[in-house]
């Protein structure tokens, strides 16, 4: 019975845990690492075709993101999430793969011209829509036994449509621990989505600490600061650019404008359109419309109650095709554009800064954190000429930045949820969160709560049923070097998890019948014939 810390430890994103109990292997969790990496995650000490089955927290790529890698190296068993989840992966993963693919294309024909070697994928839309064939959806506040002597239920994280903590009791040789994993905890008074369920009871508890050494800003009325820039930038006869990440914030952008829309806050401008432009975003709104009753918060449910849509409204218009897209720049009447990705990095925002940007009447609002190094990072620093598709852009539209209502608990939330247990938990591990604030946090449970409290490196094991620590992993930063040579044996770790695949399916072949083994022997040999190397 042991826990195995893989991804997120001492980092925010890679979210994964490996669980060895009742006979079987499986993960909690198995996000892409997003960002800057500066600590070496270690590797699966098992083949992928040895993993059981996989809980999802949530959609996010940074939890759900590496789950198409995983199939592609040979594993097969269900993905258990809740309904909304899945439906956001659906679209997520493949979202994720087409632009892995998309990459590894503009690479390789760039390699070619210089010899490069061929560029691979970390997965392809095909691996996708493998392991999304093998997602299983749950329902919120459902116990059920998965497996004998392993049993989960997966309870509102309030920080995604869908998002989860998850319940895991296991029972191996006559002991019983009961582990919950936080997932993402969400922030209070988000639109649309419930806030935080708390769980009152466990042995062991795995908890993200993003936020736990802040605190968020006063909650401003976003509604009616939304309502004046719109207003400010009609009467001036600009566009208002919004930069959004394509699920949650575009949705949560859409219920405020309705509301603006419903309430008469921009005057002079009539029923005034507001386009999205993002195929993601289109879809994944489309999804958050499937789940109300089991995801909405009690406000969103009331206005849905009384037939209004609540993240749709007269005057929204949505942008499919390229040539729709294109389309709304030759619009000359002031509207909304609501478009991803919301750094500005990459997708079709980019072509709508680059009409807009040198527009002095027109605003570009930010309604999400920009990174170190992205192009909405340097636009909201104040940078007075920017490139976008190979042209000079100078920068004269009215930049803003609105607080946006954050989708994550600060360290009040994290510590009303961690306190939320009747009783102690034997150890609580502080997770998903930046090297010095797993620490830092992990002190504030033990100071404030009394907690045994201990933020763990990849590669620690613990072992469950006696409480204490196997493997104490030290930190192993990356050097330059490191994501090229990962890059490298990816073709080659996939076909050693090939074989590993067959090498257990063999072994389970015992009992069938003569002629089928022996044929599959005879393709393996002929197999070995055409590729050992000769002598």
């Amino acid at each position: 019975m042991k826990l195995t810390f893989l991804g997120a430890a001492h980092e925010v994103t890679g979210s994964c845990y490996l669980l060895t109990a009742a006979g079987k292997n499986f993960l909690v969790d198995y996000g892409m690492e997003q960002g800057k990496d500066i600590l070496v995650n270690r590797e699966l000490s098992i083949p992928a075709s040895e993993i059981d089955f996989v809980l999802l927290t949530h959609a996010h790529i940074d939890h759900s993101g590496m789950l198409p890698a995983l199939y592609a190296k040979g594993f097969r068993g269900p993905v258990y999430a809740t309904d909304a989840t899945v439906d956001l992966c659906d679209i997520m993963l493949q979202d994720s793969a087409g632009i892995q693919e998309f990459e590894a294309e503009w690479r390789n024909r760039k390699g070619k011209r210089s010899g490069r070697e061929e560029y691979v994928p970390l997965f392809t839309t095909e691996d996708a829509l493998g392991v999304i064939e093998q997602m299983h959806g749950m329902p919120y506040g459902e116990k059920k036994e998965i497996a004998d002597g392993i049993s989960v239920r997966f309870v509102d994280a309030g920080h995604l449509l869908g998002s989860a903590s998850i319940e895991v009791w296991v029972k191996e040789n006559g002991i019983e621990k009961k582990l919950v994993f936080s997932g993402d905890i969400g922030n209070l008074n988000q639109p649309i989505i419930k806030d935080p369920t708390y769980v009152d009871e466990a042995d062991y508890v795995i908890m993200e600490s993003t936020y736990g050494n802040r605190y968020h800003a006063e909650v401003v009325d976003y509604t009616t600061e939304l309502a004046k820039v719109i207003q400010r930038t009609f009467d001036r006869g600009g566009n208002v650019v919004i930069p959004s990440f394509a699920v949650g914030r575009m949705q949560e952008i859409l219920y405020f404008i309705r509301e603006i829309k419903e309430n008469a806050m921009v005057t002079g401008h009539g029923d005034f359109d507001v386009y999205v432009d993002s195929p993601l975003g289109i879809e994944a709104t489309t999804i958050f419309q499937k789940h109300p009753y089991e995801c909405y918060d009690r406000e969103a449910r009331m206005i849905l109650e009384e037939g209004i849509n609540p993240i749709s409204f007269p005057g929204l218009h949505t942008a499919v095709t390229a040539d729709e897209s294109k389309a709304i720049n030759f619009i000359e009447t002031p509207k909304v554009i609501i478009s991803a990705s919301g750094m500005c990095d990459a997708g079709r925002v980019k072509h709508h800064l680059k009409h807009n940007l040198w527009r002095p009447e027109s605003t570009i609002l930010f309604v999400g954190y920009q990174a170190v190094g992205t192009p909405g990072r340097r636009i909201v620093d104040g940078c007075e000429k920017i490139t976008m598709f190979g042209e000079e852009i100078t920068v004269r539209a009215e930049v803003l930045q609105l607080p946006g209502v954050s989708g994550h608990a600060d360290k009040d939330g994290l510590l009303r949820w961690a306190g939320a247990f009747k009783e102690k938990p034997d150890k609580v591990f502080v997770t998903h969160g930046e090297d010095a604030v797993t620490e830092e946090f992990a002190q504030v449970l033990r100071d404030e709560l009394g907690y045994d409290a201990y933020a763990p490196y990849s590669g620690t094991v613990f072992d469950l049923a006696a409480g204490y620590i196997l493997v104490e992993a030290s930190p192993e930063y990356i050097d330059k070097g490191e994501k090229a040579r990962k890059r490298n044996n990816t073709v080659y770790e996939r076909l050693v998890s090939a074989g590993e695949r067959l090498l257990r399916v063999i072994r389970r072949m015992e009992g069938y019948a003569n002629k089928d083994l022996a044929k599959l022997a005879d393709q393996i040999t002929a197999l070995c014939d055409k590729w050992e190397p000769k002598e």
